[in-house]
């Protein structure tokens, strides 16, 4: 438990700085999951890509590392845990600014109700390979909703604990977690590269033998969704020791990300075919663990996967608290999101509301079969939001920097060229997944394989996140859609480009 860091007297709590390199390394592979993706994840993919499944994480990858070299851009002249809220806002315009802030928050509400039941089958599989399958006479079933979201919830509590008790504590146990899942992976996936029986082909690292341009953009859709979460280490860049050890945290996590999804990716075709990773889908993990070893070894790969959601749960609480924090402060939320705890300096009234409305989204889920269809719905179409705010992040840094442009060819590839490719190639996806979705089906219904329902949600959670804009505007006032900074954006003069020495250009003005 970390000490106190005494306060000076008369002024409010402030958080701690108190993060390093490894510190953010942590926080973004721990969102990223490799490990859950890997496990949940592969078989979706062979859907759609066939052998070509490492070609397809290796061009997602090119994207997303594009807008991660944005976001350490921005990041160097403006570290601001509400990221790409911020940056938006300050280069783009306060409306998008907010919409950037607005889906992360939504979005990862979601995800937390979605995953805490998710994480609560985990352990129940878990417990029963134990051979525990029954307690107080209540049986232990994996496949029961109830009884998954109950345990889901157990978690929900005990990751707010350790995000509330202050980022550095959180931080270590992920660390810890992720030793663990990793080494797990690695001897798992290294001795199937040694004795998989399907031969290896260069082919499958060949993304034109896809079999249609189709399947590569909604092949390309999940790959891009799989690596989001690196963007975590940004959110605790006023944590950090040196702000830019939160950029140097989540480049050297999505590096790692793509060594271990191509590793991952290329040791389970060498164990299954094609078919067979399909037919697994979400237990192709624990299908390798059972292939490769005996009990108890074969279930170590489930333990890993248990880990590895807990990880996800509490890195996604740590980022979208935050981002509530730095919209709190420019007045485009309430005030509850902005109160520090007095020791631990982390937003702990803010981070147990987004658990009690994640916690309460699951229970509700389970009396509720449409609610559970519309949380289904959402997490599967949360791949629009995210190319969104990727998107315009990425814009974000182009517009910036777009005096780099005449400053040599480096910086202008740096900070316009290979920023704005990237806006424009997961604009490309999103808008794509729009047109996927919108003719896929005949006819609504309420179902999470329905594309017109799938639509609806996120059009549903832009809309609602316009409305409270328009509150934050015309009924809060907050100085932010006048001038796309913040409260005390009329005291402050913009910050300096750390290159050029010049003032950044102004924000577009609403």
């Amino acid at each position: 438990m970390p000490s106190p860091v005494p306060q000076e007297p008369g002024r409010p709590p402030r958080m701690h700085r108190s993060l390093g390199v490894k510190d953010g390394v942590a926080i973004a592979a721990s969102s990223t999951a490799a490990t859950t993706s890997l496990g949940i994840g592969m078989g979706s993919l062979a859907a759609y890509a066939g052998r070509q499944t490492p070609a397809l994480l290796l061009l997602a990858f090119l994207p997303v590392f594009g807008i991660a070299l944005s976001y350490a851009r921005l990041n160097r002249t403006e570290p601001n845990c509400g990221s790409g809220y911020t940056w938006v806002g300050r280069s783009i315009g306060p409306w998008s600014g907010f919409l950037t802030g607005w889906v992360v928050l939504i979005g990862s509400v979601i995800f937390m109700a979605y995953t805490g039941a998710v994480t609560g089958s985990v352990v129940l599989q878990f417990l029963n390979k134990l051979g525990l399958h029954s307690l107080l006479g209540l049986r232990l079933d994996p496949s029961s909703t109830g009884i998954s979201t109950a345990v889901g919830l157990i978690a929900l509590v005990l990751v707010t604990v350790t995000a509330i008790t202050g980022v550095r504590s959180a931080t270590r146990l992920q660390m810890w977690l992720l030793i663990f899942e990793y080494a797990v992976l690695v001897v798992f996936c290294g001795y199937a590269l040694y004795i998989g029986d399907q031969p290896f082909s260069l082919s499958w690292l060949n993304p034109f033998e896809i079999g249609s341009p189709q399947a590569l953009a909604q092949g390309m859709v999940i790959a891009v969704f799989i690596y989001w979460g690196w963007d975590a280490a940004f959110s605790v860049n006023e944590e950090t020791r040196n702000a830019s050890d939160a950029a140097r945290g989540g480049l050297i996590a999505l590096v790692a990300m793509l060594g271990l999804f191509l590793i991952g990716a290329i040791a389970f075709q060498r164990v299954m075919s094609t078919g067979e990773l399909i037919h697994n889908g979400p237990q192709a993990l624990t299908f390798l663990g059972s292939s490769l070893a005996p009990e108890p070894w074969a279930s170590l790969p489930l333990a890993a996967l248990m880990c590895s959601a807990f990880a996800s749960l509490q890195s996604s609480v740590i980022p979208t608290a935050r981002g509530a924090l730095a919209m709190a402060r420019d007045r485009t939320l309430g005030p509850v999101w902005q109160r520090l705890h007095p020791r631990y300096g982390s937003p702990a009234v803010g981070t147990l509301v987004i658990m009690a409305m994640a916690a309460l989204l699951a229970v509700l889920a389970v009396g509720i079969p449409k609610l559970n269809d519309m949380i289904l719905t959402a997490v599967n179409s949360i791949g629009l939001t995210v190319a969104l705010y990727y998107g315009l992040t990425a814009l974000a840094c182009a517009v910036r920097f777009r005096g780099s442009l005449r400053d040599g060819a480096v910086r202008a590839v740096r900070d316009v060229v290979v920023p704005a490719a990237s806006a424009l190639a997961l604009f490309g996806l999103g808008g794509y997944l729009v047109w996927d979705y919108a003719t896929m089906s005949d006819h609504f219904e309420a179902s999470p394989d329905n594309g017109w329902f799938m639509l609806l949600l996120p059009a549903l959670f832009l809309l609602l996140g316009l409305a409270t804009a328009a509150w934050a505007k015309w009924v809060r006032r907050s100085p932010y859609f006048r001038t796309g900074r913040g409260t005390d954006a009329d005291a402050l003069t913009l910050p300096m480009d750390g290159d050029a020495g010049e003032p950044l250009p102004r924000p577009v003005e609403s």
